[in-house]
C-alpha cells in the first residue's frame, strides 16, 4: 500500500510534525483542523460559532486538495472543550452534509492546541 501526502495554502499549515491529510488504502485521513486561519497563521476570535465555521472550511479546503468533499466524509471527530457548546457546533457541522452523514464520535476534553474551543478530524472515502 502506498501512501500520498496532500497539502494545500487554502488551510492552515502543520504547526507540527504531521501532514494535513494523507492518502492511503482508498481513504483520506485528515488531521485535526483548529481555527486557524489559512492566511495569517492566527486563532480566529469570536467565539465557537466563528470557530466552527473556520474549521470546516479548512476541512473543506483540505478535501478539495484531494479532490473530494464533504459527501465523501465516512467518520468524523469532534473535540470540544465544553459540551455545552455541542448543539452550535453540531447545526454548523450539519449544513455540510446531505442526507447520508458521516459517522461521528464527539468527545469533551479538558484542552485543545492554542486554547481553541473546537477541532474536528475527518476520514473520507477517497476511491
Amino acid at each position: 500500500m502506498t501512501k500520498m501526502v496532500i497539502a494545500t495554502e487554502k488551510a492552515p499549515q502543520a504547526i507540527g510534525p504531521y501532514s494535513q491529510a494523507v492518502k492511503a488504502g482508498g481513504f483520506l485521513f485528515l488531521s485535526g483542523q483548529i481555527p486557524l486561519d489559512p492566511a495569517t497563521g492566527v486563532i480566529r476570535e469570536g467565539g465557537i460559532t466563528v470557530q466552527t465555521e473556520l474549521v470546516m472550511e479548512n476541512i473543506g479546503a483540505v478535501l478539495a486538495a484531494a479532490g473530494l468533499g464533504f459527501d465523501d466524509v465516512v467518520k468524523s471527530t469532534i473535540f470540544l472543550t465544553d459540551l455545552a457548546n455541542f448543539a452550535v457546533v453540531n447545526e454548523i457541522y450539519g449544513r455540510r452534509f446531505g442526507a447520508e452523514p458521516p459517522a461521528r464520535s464527539t468527545v469533551e476534553v479538558k484542552g485543545l492546541p492554542r486554547g481553541v474551543g473546537v477541532e474536528i478530524e475527518v476520514i473520507a472515502l477517497a476511491n
